[in-house]
């Protein structure tokens, strides 16, 4: 069966070290970024036994999962090589509630592919600090690979929000009170009917592991991230805009469609 070749950016920018590519939809975003991913895990899992990666967890991030657990990506990676731990989690809510993030990830990726493990952020757990503790333990064993993440409304990585983020913050996870525009967010993205229904606390992974990442691979859609895209790419490296971080970061890259790359 003959195969597409890549989708043909329909034009490409660079601010800091940050190389970014608009393509002419969500899923032409989402294929090139996939195979992008695959690309980068099939050459490292040539030169190591195991590696790690971080992923994240949000309606943007569909099409990127959707090509990457299918052909011909999904079969260019020995999965069962590969960690995964996800970013964040929201204080309180079990694994099998409909918005927890590692409900995502099983619907979107886990349960698609065979993994070497995948680390979850235990959400429910009865001491959210003793999880941190946990999980900041098995992070500091070895950075990871790979992380494949979005941008918030906000600017921010993760659930590192402006009022929260730190680019030099010796934690790699802790607990963080979520800001209204970030919980905002999650109703604008259809996961929550109303404010009053979003959590107010999370576990996060923090920029300290971002920065610790080998490689970089963001994917961003959407009019409503356009002001941090752009903000991301032209305006100063400062945590009001957390995802400044990854203009100094030595290899990101940025997957973009029009919408979010509209103010560029």
């Amino acid at each position: 069966m003959h195969l597409p070749g890549p989708p043909i950016p329909l034009r490409e920018l660079s601010s800091g070290s940050i190389h970014a590519s608009v393509y002419e939809d969500r899923h032409s975003m989402g294929r090139a970024a996939a195979l992008h991913v695959g690309a980068l895990l099939a050459q490292r899992l040539r030169e190591v036994e195991v590696l790690r990666m971080i992923v994240g967890s949000a309606p943007s991030q569909d099409e990127f999962f959707h090509y990457l657990t299918s052909a011909p990506v999904v079969d260019q990676v020995d999965w069962s090589r590969v960690e995964v731990f996800h970013m964040d989690e929201y204080v309180g809510l079990p694994v099998d509630h409909p918005q927890s993030f590692r409900h995502y990830q099983h619907q979107h990726f886990v349960s698609r592919v065979r993994l070497a493990a995948f680390h979850e952020i235990r959400g429910e757990a009865a001491d959210p600090q003793a999880e941190c503790d946990r999980l900041e333990a098995l992070l500091a064993e070895r950075p990871p690979y790979l992380a494949c993440l979005g941008i918030g409304e906000n600017g921010h990585l993760a659930f590192n929000d402006p009022g929260v983020a730190d680019f030099d913050d010796p934690l790699r996870v802790k607990v963080v009170a979520m800001d209204e525009v970030c919980r905002q967010q999650q109703v604008n993205d259809g996961c929550f009917a109303s404010l009053s229904e979003v959590p107010t606390r999370a576990i996060t992974l923090t920029l300290k592991v971002f920065a610790e990442a080998t490689c970089l691979s963001c994917v961003v859609p959407a009019k409503s991230k356009a002001r941090a895209v752009a903000d991301t790419m032209n305006g100063p490296v400062s945590t009001d805009c957390p995802a400044t971080l990854m203009r100094g970061h030595p290899a990101t890259r940025l997957f973009l469609e029009p919408d979010s790359a509209s103010l560029l």
